[in-house]
């Protein structure tokens, strides 16, 4: 075997640690974004927050590695500069009032680029952009009317299930062994109100599973037994229930008068199937009762509630802040980002302005970790100009929605965006994943204006999402004694100019959460 060397020449794709940096942060939702600043900040002491209102250097994509001349440093109120998004140019861009003296001296004092590393030029002078980032912040404002609270502090202030049911079990008169067994079994219920797990499975937790315990397991569950009969008695009806029909009799006990409360009862304790496919005639042989009692008890069991404890749920978990706002500006639409979900961050002046100072005692560590404060304002930057490039794009797309509604969405594919702004698939898809947009219309997510075309008799195209808005209209027109049938809408689109078949139809209602004809029909 012969032995040789060879010189070869080729191209591959390396993820500079920046530009994987800026990957994660463009994918991240509004609070995952907020997460991963809190741990930068507790990792980076370069890191701060900017609190007050101080008056900020000249920063920006293009200045982002230019450093300030002396006698900037020294007279700061030469140049003020705003982060204003401009909606109508998708990008964001400083705006400066700046003397020719001064441009010359940032140009004669301008270094070489950065190197893709972590580890920086070894400069540890200011840069342009250590200073505030976000832009001024308007005061944080509530959606309500009367301005009391906004959404976030509601949801503080609401009283959870368990304290609700613990309020309640203050007015019992009980022993302190049966006062623990009810603090237990109302601790053990879920969002909903219900105790998924049997109480002998309870009380074998608690006291242990060896078998010298087995008296305790046994004393335990007769005490939850007890626990569990004033649990059902506490608002809100059906509280504590171990299944779905046990909760309907629980509420329906309150009402046990009359024929529909105790056809109601029966009902529930036959198959809930026969109950979902308002097998009435079933029902009525089960229960021994004429089929007008039943239609009658259905209707009072569709007026029940089958999570009690949803009502109490954190209502925060709910609320979705916007990261775009698009309000109505003349005859077009000015799309802006959301000022409060912007963070405001900058480089510590004093620490950088010591380690600049006391140039190279620092070591390589201090200034890897400045410049990696520096690239990560640079890249959360970049992300919020990137969404509000695409979100521009995608109002200029969808004009007709932001006027007339989702009967107006016309077809649009990730790929049309993609090319617009110069950009891959890969990152308008995650733009468009967890960021929302607030619109005349409501708050969406991004991939809402995105939808398949659908074919039509002029040799057009419909979006999928007007064709789904079509379908829900339809459905709240139709008669509730007789439901309109997939065949049928089907038909209805046919008729409207949209080629649409039947199993595209039942796949859209169902993305609707439109229940079928059959289930739609009103007794």
């Amino acid at each position: 075997m012969k032995q040789g060397l060879s010189l070869r020449v080729s191209q591959h794709l390396a993820l500079t640690p920046q530009l994987q940096q800026s990957i994660r942060l463009l994918q991240l939702s509004t609070l995952e974004l907020s997460q991963e600043i809190e741990q930068m900040l507790d990792e980076n002491p370069f890191l701060d927050v900017a609190d007050d209102s101080a008056v900020r250097e000249e920063f920006g994509l293009a200045q982002a590695d230019t450093p300030v001349s002396t006698e900037a440093q020294e007279s700061p109120d030469s140049a003020e500069v705003e982060f204003v998004p401009n909606g109508a140019a998708g990008s964001a861009e400083p705006t400066a009032a700046a003397s020719p003296n001064e441009a010359e001296t940032s140009e004669a004092t301008s270094e070489p680029k950065l190197e893709e590393s972590w580890d920086g030029d070894g400069s540890v002078d200011t840069a342009p952009d250590d200073g505030e980032w976000g832009g001024e912040a308007a005061p944080r404002k509530n959606n309500l009317d009367d301005g009391d609270a906004d959404a976030s502090d509601l949801a503080r202030d609401h009283e959870t299930l368990q304290a609700h049911l613990h309020r309640q079990a203050l007015g019992l008169r009980l022993s302190d062994l049966d006062r623990a067994a009810l603090h237990f079994l109302i601790e053990s219920l879920n969002d909903d109100g219900y105790l998924e797990d049997a109480l002998a499975d309870l009380a074998e937790a608690l006291a242990g599973s060896r078998a010298e315990h087995l008296d305790d397991v046994e004393e335990l569950e007769q005490r939850f037994a007890m626990a569990l009969q004033l649990l059902h008695n506490m608002e809100p009806l059906g509280v504590g229930a171990r299944n779905l029909a046990e909760c309907l009799s629980l509420q329906l006990q309150e009402s046990r008068d009359g024929p529909e409360a105790r056809a109601a009862l029966a009902i529930c304790k036959q198959p809930l199937e026969l109950l979902a496919r308002r097998d009435v005639r079933r029902l009525a042989y089960l229960c021994r009762c004429t089929e007008a009692v039943v239609k009658s008890a259905i209707g009072l069991i569709g007026r029940l509630d089958p999570k009690p404890g949803r009502r109490f749920v954190n209502v925060e978990r709910n609320v979705v802040v916007p990261d775009v706002l698009v309000v109505k500006s003349g005859r077009g639409f000015k799309v802006t980002l959301n000022r409060e979900v912007m963070p405001r961050l900058r480089v510590h002046d004093i620490y950088a302005s010591a380690l600049k100072q006391n140039k190279g005692s620092g070591g390589p560590a201090l200034t890897q970790r400045l410049q990696e404060a520096r690239w990560f304002i640079k890249n959360i930057q970049q992300r919020f100009d990137t969404i509000l490039r695409v979100s521009t794009a995608i109002v200029e797309r969808q004009k007709n929605f932001f006027t007339h509604g989702e009967l107006a969405m016309r077809p649009l594919v990730l790929r049309e965006i993609a090319d617009e702004l110069g950009l891959h698939e890969s990152t308008i898809s995650r733009v468009t994943t967890a960021k929302y947009m607030s619109t005349p219309f409501g708050t969406f997510e991004l991939k809402y204006f995105f939808g398949s075309a659908l074919g039509t008799e002029t040799g057009g195209n419909a979006s999928s999402t007007a064709v789904r808005a079509l379908i829900k209209q339809f459905v709240a027109s139709e008669s509730l004694a007789k439901p309109l049938s997939d065949n049928q809408i089907s038909e209805m689109l046919k008729e409207q100019g949209i080629e649409c078949a039947r199993r595209t139809v039942a796949k859209y209602r169902e993305a609707l959460r439109i229940a079928p004809a059959n289930l739609r029909k009103t007794l």
